[in-house]
């Protein structure tokens, strides 16, 4: 669009090629009058399309600093002017190069980045102050875009009155910009890497392993992608869904407490105690049949460590037992159920940790884990309350780590029970130590990484350490079972999401 300037007399035209700058009339009610005032057009009443050119600016530019000069437009070889322009023709007993200091430090000191020259006479040459004048009136032309909308600027480079280019931004401050622009990046990316969004962990699998216990990304996502259809997608939920699971992966692999996560999502402890027990009740019943099942004989025979397949080529299961203590101890009445079991405890019993019987595959895959038991129960009673001599078929092996009471149960199911000679060492914290007796060394290899299956699941999930806040151990009326339960349960099939303790062959 070519525009004009409204000036009378002036023939300034937008063209191709022109180094003019052309401005719209200002917004603000008083500037805009004093505007008009300045141009003199008797009747005349500026539009939209009204553009007044740089060439009435003493410095070629508009300012907007009420204290410059060039705040209200005032070089004009017309008529005289109107009394709405008498504040801002009071600058004209100076000469033009005091004027363009004048404006420039009083700009400087309004946006803290400098102080007025005290005595003008100090400036090392007229270049310099000219210099420092257009940069700044350049930078009050770019917020004036900015409040008046759209402003249509014809060329990068503009003059000022006198006909010659305006100089850049001294070098002082380019350098201090530069520095400002890489503090800021350094900022944005510390940031980014503190910051729990799903960006931060993409790439990097480091940052996935500590705070999920997943290998990877692809593998949390995997996880994510089966559970969130049954997610609730509710658009006023202060987090994502992205966000609901990392919240509970967390809650499990480092123990948080509810207060602390609500500081790093920033939401109520209420708002994270239900997440939790919301999403743990989603994978329990997603996930956990999809990861922690039985499998079949052809499938143990094919995978069957060589360490196995001359000795016990049945085996079906080793099993084993591990305890959790409870941060309160309960008491209970006779007949009184205690975290989801079914067994009966003495009259005014003291309950301070629950019980579990696991079973593990020969390869390392956590195939069975039983409800939570009172710690007193014995393995025998465990065991036969757990279910796990169901899932038996005729002449299947069952190894255990110690003298299990439960042979009697497994060969009613027509099973074997096979007490191994290795026992583990519990003085190590890496679970690593094993002493053999009477056994081959690769028996007790397999025996190695199978008992290391537990501790591998309780330091990939410090929650299953202990001890077991109370809220956790209350049985749900729905399910029957205790959230904690669920827990245990949720662990061990993440942990079969990763790599198994004794990788196939």
């Amino acid at each position: 669009m070519v525009h004009t300037c409204v000036v009378a007399g002036c023939r300034n035209r937008r063209t191709p090629g022109t180094t003019l700058s052309f401005y719209r009339f200002p917004r603000d009610p008083e500037r805009k009058q004093r505007w008009i005032a300045a141009v003199n057009r008797e009747g005349w009443v500026p539009n939209e399309g009204s553009r007044l050119c740089s060439t009435h600016f003493i410095s070629g530019k508009q300012v907007k600093n009420p204290r410059s000069p060039d705040y209200v437009p005032s070089v004009f070889t017309a008529a005289p002017l109107s009394p709405y322009t008498k504040e801002a023709s009071a600058c004209e007993m100076y000469d033009k190069q005091e004027a363009q200091v004048e404006a420039a430090n009083a700009l400087l000191f309004l946006q803290g980045q400098g102080r007025f020259l005290e005595d003008h006479g100090q400036i090392r040459s007229q270049e310099e102050p000219e210099s420092i004048s257009s940069s700044l009136s350049s930078c009050d032309e770019e917020d004036d875009k900015t409040e008046d909308g759209i402003e249509e600027e014809i060329s990068l480079t503009s003059v000022n009155q006198r006909g010659s280019p305006v100089q850049s931004i001294p070098s002082e401050y380019e350098f201090s910009l530069e520095a400002l622009k890489k503090e800021n990046m350094e900022l944005r990316e510390s940031i980014e890497k503190m910051s729990l969004t799903e960006a931060s962990f993409k790439n990097d699998p480091e940052k996935v392993r500590f705070y999920t216990g997943l290998p990877n990304y692809f593998v949390f996502e995997t996880v994510m992608l089966l559970l969130v259809p049954h997610m609730k997608g509710d658009k006023n939920a202060k987090l994502s869904k992205f966000q609901q699971l990392l919240l509970t992966l967390m809650r499990l692999r480092l123990d948080l407490r509810n207060q602390d996560l609500a500081y790093r999502f920033g939401v109520k402890v209420p708002t994270v105690t239900k997440t939790v027990h919301r999403i743990i009740h989603i994978m329990f019943t997603t996930l956990v049949p999809t990861a922690v099942f039985w499998p079949s004989r052809v499938e143990l025979r094919k995978n069957l460590p060589a360490a196995l397949r001359c000795t016990y080529p049945d085996c079906a299961v080793i099993i084993d037992c591990f305890r959790v203590s409870l941060e309160k101890a309960i008491c209970v009445d006779v007949n009184q159920e205690v975290a989801s079991t079914a067994l009966t405890v003495p009259a005014q019993s003291t309950v301070n940790e629950l019980k579990y019987v696991i079973g593990v595959a020969p390869q390392g895959v956590v195939t069975f884990v039983s409800r939570g038991s009172p710690g007193h129960v014995s393995d025998k009673h465990l065991v036969e309350g757990s279910g796990l001599l169901c899932k038996l078929l005729p002449g299947d092996v069952v190894l255990a780590e110690h003298d299990f009471d439960i042979g009697g149960l497994v060969g009613a199911c027509k099973a074997e029970l096979k007490i191994t000679s290795c026992s583990y060492t519990e003085n190590s914290q890496s679970g690593e130590d094993f002493s053999l007796v009477g056994a081959l060394s690769d028996q007790m290899n397999i025996h190695r990484h199978v008992g290391n299956v537990i501790d591998m699941v309780k330091r990939r999930y410090c929650m299953l350490t202990g001890p077991v806040e109370s809220p956790f151990t209350v049985i749900e009326r729905t399910s029957n079972v205790s959230t904690f339960d669920k827990i245990v349960q949720v662990a061990c099939a993440l942990n079969n999401l990763c790599i198994s303790a004794a990788p196939l062959e």
